[in-house]
């Protein structure tokens, strides 16, 4: 069975899905800062009790998961390669949103910053939609997004180790729960064309490969619960623009160099366009870095 092929549909799913994401993001982030200066309502109990009580975080926790399933849907239409970029738009959103709240301009530093994530992001869009296929992902495929899962999970645990020690700068967990949210979309896209698979046999059978999927949807728990602590973590120590930058220019590239190294999405593609590839990332990753050090200069 050939994929559902709709790019179109699948951008605009994942623009929406960035808006969401970006007003989710930020009204997580007032209910983080809210819980940590203890002026929420009965501030007592764990800290965990103390956001689920905070309706500024549940709305953006809400919001999250609208940003999700459209993130899906958009998955569902068009290649990974294609549609996780679009995210990066989120930026852009927050930028607006937060200048009108606070009734002033975002900094020049901080629009350069952003600018340069577009840029990046933009031009690595155009080209994949130009040169990515989709097709049926095949078990050793799985099994290779899923190893590799387990390996950053070991580093992972290392890094929190590490850091129960000594001080971790905080944009390490913006990048953390950018790669986790990368997997999170890499993993549902896989389910996303075997259960299309299977609808389209009209039948079901517990065989090994539906015993890989179901091993697939316990790693989308696994790195969306990760994701979802690591975020609240980045939160605590940056700035809404910055994790906002963390989840829309880390996670698509991360899931773009699973797209590419496994999935065979730019099987197809010529030479000159990994180039392309590779600089558009540099520069969008660039601009993440430049943004952090905008908003941190902005905080002194």
């Amino acid at each position: 069975m050939e994929p559902l092929s709709a790019p179109l549909l699948g951008i605009g799913l994942a623009t929406l899905s960035a808006a969401a994401l970006a007003i989710g993001n930020l009204l997580q982030a007032r209910g983080v800062h809210t819980m940590q200066s203890g002026t929420v309502r009965g501030s007592g109990g764990s800290q965990v009790g103390r956001l689920v009580r905070n309706r500024a975080w549940i709305g953006g926790a809400a919001l999250l998961g609208v940003a999700i399933v459209l993130q899906m849907g958009s998955l569902t239409f068009a290649p990974l390669m294609v549609v996780q970029p679009v995210g990066v738009t989120a930026l852009v959103f927050t930028a607006i949103v937060t200048a009108v709240i606070a009734k002033r301009p975002p900094a020049a530093s901080v629009i350069r910053a952003i600018g340069v994530c577009v840029v990046g992001v933009a031009g690595f869009v155009t080209v994949a939609a130009l040169v990515s296929t989709q097709h049926a992902i095949t078990d050793v495929q799985l099994i290779a997004v899923l190893s590799v899962l387990g390996v950053v999970l070991a580093l992972t645990g290392l890094v929190c180790f590490v850091g129960r020690h000594r001080r971790t700068a905080p944009i390490v967990w913006v990048l953390l729960g950018g790669i986790f949210s990368a997997f999170v979309a890499t993993l549902g896209k896989t389910v996303i064309l075997r259960v299309q698979a299977a609808l389209h046999a009209t039948h079901f059978t517990l065989d090994a490969q539906a015993l890989l999927t179901i091993v697939c949807l316990l790693g989308i728990g696994v790195a969306g619960g990760l994701s979802i602590y690591l975020v609240q973590r980045a939160h605590a120590s940056n700035r809404p623009e910055v994790v906002v930058a963390g989840l829309t220019v880390i996670d698509p590239v991360v899931a773009v160099i699973l797209g590419i190294a496994i999935l065979g999405e730019a099987s197809t593609a010529p030479p000159w366009a990994f180039l392309v590839f590779v600089v558009a990332g540099a520069v969008a990753i660039a601009g993440v870095f430049a943004l952090s050090r905008a908003e941190s200069a902005r905080e002194q």
